[in-house]
């Protein structure tokens, strides 16, 4: 078991169209009846939690919106991105080590309140867990069935938004005012980027003038962690800053694992086959057993002797528990035949959805090798940043308190030179 993998909170965005969401709702709802995820285990699709359920399908549910005047598309083209879907995920193991699936569900309905407070309550179309995703891997390791548990929740991105009154207004006075404000769903404005600040809440540039920004997911990365750990989570780290290191180790991982999975069963296979040959390695015996006795004359009955005969009641007991154990092995090499099919298949899978990741590798390994390096050490000085603006942010409030301190004595002193203070223990030392 990999005791060094790290536990990584991830919320990712995915966007839709009215067109395009169907494909998605069909995958979360399980309105399939098979899927390209071989490891979707139909039978334990009745564990899935819904925290928000759609009734309706997610158009209908939002043409509902839109008649009730909630949200607007006002502006928008067919082709607009109208639906966000936040994916909230750990590493299986994580769930695993903490209680399964109560825990992974006690998880993922807090999740599901981020995302209220992201999306707005009103504006989540569907919020379901997931747990019925077989991790082979980790099923593997710990000798039981092992679901990846994760969340889907599908929204609207809603911002509000200022309509003014036109020229076209017969009141011209009104012309320029604020005419209505109204929910329009708008992707880009829900999502846009922030300029990064110092600890004093100054702008930042870059060496050319530009505004630093900071890109609306990884806040939104930075507000999930966050919000999680506040609410008593704790073993999982936040996934990696502005880098698909996570992803790359992880696929890399992957294919360590499946390799090594049908290397194994391969041999495993190989050593029942040649355990079964040895079971059916008994020609010679066979025909000795066949000659042993004598017909008697005149009767169908065979004499044997009194050696042979405990040979041959020998010879028939262990075929007998030889059959049994042939059979098993049959069974089991039937198995894991089929499991080896199993795995070749998810093993080319990964390997065609890699082939561009390892033709570059192929082609320019000093490039590839050079974009590593930029990663890691870009995530070095990420974690050095960090590092060196959390020891300013610590000084920076110890400076305050000492400040604080100083301003609390210095007002002490005044107080006590004070003519009113002096009158007042003049008076208390009279009495």
């Amino acid at each position: 078991m990999d005791k060094t993998k790290t536990n990584y909170s991830v919320v990712r965005v995915e966007t839709y169209t009215k067109i395009s969401i169907t494909k998605a709702e069909r995958h979360n709802e399980r309105k399939n009846k098979s899927y390209s995820n071989m490891n979707v285990d139909l039978s334990q699709t009745p564990n899935n939690i819904h925290y928000k359920r759609c009734e309706t399908s997610y158009n209908e549910k939002l043409k509902e919106l839109i008649d009730n005047g909630q949200v607007s598309l006002r502006g928008l083209k067919d082709t607009a991105k109208i639906f966000d879907e936040l994916v909230f995920d750990i590493n299986s193991e994580y769930f695993e080590k903490h209680g399964g699936y109560e825990f992974a569900k006690e998880f993922y309905e807090r999740a599901f309140h981020f995302a209220e407070k992201e999306m707005g309550t009103d504006n989540i179309i569907s919020a379901v867990m997931h747990a019925d995703e077989l991790n082979i891997a980790l099923t593997e390791e710990y000798g039981k069935s092992i679901y990846h548990y994760h969340l889907h929740v599908v929204a609207l991105p809603v911002v509000k938004k200022e309509v003014k009154w036109t020229k076209r207004c017969k009141n011209k006075s009104l012309i320029g005012t604020t005419k209505e404000i109204i929910n329009q769903v708008s992707h880009s404005k829900k999502w846009k980027s922030e300029q990064a600040t110092d600890l004093q809440g100054n702008l930042l540039y870059n060496e050319n003038g530009k505004a630093k920004l900071i890109k609306s997911y990884s806040l939104l990365q930075d507000r999930f962690f966050q919000y999680m750990s506040n609410c008593g989570y704790k073993d999982f780290i936040r996934g990696v800053k502005d880098s698909n290191q996570e992803h790359l180790s992880n696929l890399q991982y992957k294919i360590k694992k499946d390799t090594e999975r049908l290397e194994s069963i391969t041999n495993k296979i190989e050593e029942k086959e040649s355990s079964y040959n040895d079971y059916m390695n008994y020609d010679k015996q066979i025909e000795d057993i066949s000659n042993l006795g004598k017909q008697k004359k005149f009767s169908k009955k065979i004499e044997l002797e009194q050696e042979d005969y405990e040979n041959l009641t020998q010879y028939a007991k262990k075929g007998i528990v030889a059959d049994k154990e042939i059979y098993e092995l049959n069974s089991r090499i039937d198995n894991l035949k089929n499991a080896v099919d199993k795995w070749k298949s998810l093993y080319d899978d990964i390997v065609e959805k890699t082939k561009d990741y390892f033709h570059a590798i192929k082609l320019a390994p000093q490039k590839v090798t050079n974009f590593f390096k930029s990663l890691f050490d870009k995530e070095k000085q990420d974690e050095l940043e960090q590092q060196r603006l959390e020891q300013e942010k610590i000084q920076a409030e110890r400076k305050a308190r000492e400040e604080a301190r100083e301003k609390e004595r210095l007002e002490k002193l005044k107080l006590k030179s004070s003519p009113e203070y002096k009158k007042r223990r003049a008076d208390r030392d009279a009495r």
